[in-house]
């Protein structure tokens, strides 16, 4: 069982009575504490300040006079007595009674509170949205298990039988292939048989001591067997055609490659193939090299002359042609040859002729980037987070779901590590962003 936090206090007991009962108030001037029975003959002989059961009295008394304190000081913010107020450092102060500066401070705490209740409300609303959002999630995750789970199930099964029909064809052409042979040797097993007997009754002639006995007996070899050339030939047994296992295995593939097409999308998982992504020459800074392919930008450290065109940036960074405007994209860029490196995404109209953080990648809210130097972090508004990494990296993978508002950037290792994902609303055109630095160069795996 849970201890609370909070000791319960003790209880403040009656001064006069013997044995104690608790007290309902204390007196401040008395410096006693009195149950409900000395509370009524206390009332009708004096007029003192009366507070809940307290414990000490020390605290509500003036440190210097000794006085109670009855009032407070609006100046200094203090609880004071009558001589501090009359006499006192706090002479010429504005003072109030304590009860009116209470009521006051109540005002104020009444307010407070009305915030504190609202702020409490708002906590309460975010915590429910945050428990239905895992809630909702469980529930995707659940069923997304279940799509891949089906969907695998599926394709191990058309595996299987495209499987069990090529072995299915090989086992044929075994059957077909031992039945001929049986037959055959069959077949030979009979002229071995006839040889034998032809050899045995031409030993008999041989060895026959009745001359007319031997010239009775009519013996030629094409009387006695006849052998022909052709019965077990191993070419008239056949061979096992791989050819047409082949054929098999590869019609098959092609067909379970549209197949694995046609139930991904009936399982309801969206085509992603890789964007075409081509750098535009009109957006690269003078410090940027663009190959004639479009798809490789370098750090040039003398500053190439080109038109001052609006689209074209201060700094060295450049844009792709391409624009993302709704559905899912992906593309995959090489820095294996950069030292210092960002590729993201920028809106279209992400500010273009200063050198600062209207201009930089992931420094403002235009823009999202994965950048390294020394240190491999995501950036987007000025605000950057720590990445960790398994080693180099040597190829960026990024998929844009333009609608979710999702960016996820990947590591192309073995196996496929996710690095990090933004999550924003898109409303403008996007564009795939690089940033390059001295000595480096990135290419994009279109």
């Amino acid at each position: 069982m849970e201890k609370n936090s909070r000791q319960k206090q003790p209880v403040v007991l009656c001064t006069y009575c013997k044995p104690a009962v608790p007290a309902v108030k204390s007196c401040l001037q008395c410096e006693q504490s009195m149950c409900s029975k000395h509370l009524k003959q206390h009332n009708t002989t004096v007029d003192h300040v009366l507070v809940e059961p307290i414990r000490s009295f020390e605290d509500r008394k003036c440190s210097l006079h000794k006085e109670v304190l009855k009032y407070y000081c609006c100046r200094d913010n203090i609880s004071v007595c009558a001589s501090c107020s009359v006499t006192g450092s706090h002479k010429g102060h504005q003072v109030v009674l304590l009860n009116e500066a209470s009521d006051k401070k109540k005002e104020k705490l009444k307010t407070i509170a009305k915030d504190l209740k609202f702020d409490s409300w708002k906590l309460e609303k975010r915590l429910e949205k945050l428990q239905n959002h895992r809630k909702d999630e469980k529930g995707k995750v659940a069923a997304l298990n279940k799509r891949v789970r089906d969907l695998f199930k599926e394709i191990r099964d058309k595996v299987n039988a495209l499987e069990m029909r090529v072995l299915a064809e090989i086992l044929r052409q075994d059957d077909h292939i031992s039945l001929t042979i049986s037959d055959l040797i069959r077949q030979l097993e009979l002229q071995k048989d006839k040889m034998s007997n032809a050899i045995a009754r031409t030993k008999e002639l041989l060895s026959a001591s009745d001359p007319l006995s031997v010239i009775k007996e009519k013996v030629e070899s094409s009387d006695i067997i006849k052998i022909s050339d052709d019965i077990g030939d191993v070419r008239e047994a056949g061979c096992l055609d791989e050819g047409i296992v082949s054929q098999m295995l590869h019609k098959g593939i092609l067909q379970l490659n549209i197949s694995f097409m046609d139930l991904k999308k009936m399982r309801q998982f969206g085509a992603i193939g890789n964007s075409h992504v081509l750098l535009d020459p009109n957006s690269a800074g003078n410090n940027v090299i663009i190959s004639e392919d479009l798809t490789r930008a370098s750090y040039a450290v003398e500053a190439i002359k080109r038109p001052d065109l609006p689209e074209r940036f201060k700094c060295s960074q450049v844009l792709s042609r391409c624009q993302f405007t709704t559905g899912r994209h992906y593309w995959e860029v090489a820095v294996g040859e950069a030292r210092k490196w960002l590729v993201g995404l920028a809106a279209a109209s992400i500010e273009r002729k200063k050198n600062g953080n209207e201009s930089y990648f992931g420094c403002n809210n235009k823009s999202w980037g994965l950048s390294f130097n020394k240190q491999l972090s995501a950036g987007h508004d000025n605000m950057y987070v720590d990445v960790p990494t398994d080693g180099p990296i040597k190829s960026v993978g990024m998929y844009l779901d333009y609608e979710a508002g999702h960016l996820t950037f990947f590591q192309l290792s073995d196996p496929i590590k996710c690095l990090h994902t933004f999550a924003a609303t898109f409303t403008e055109p996007l564009h795939a962003a690089f940033i390059l630095n001295d000595n480096s160069s990135i290419r994009i795996l279109n």
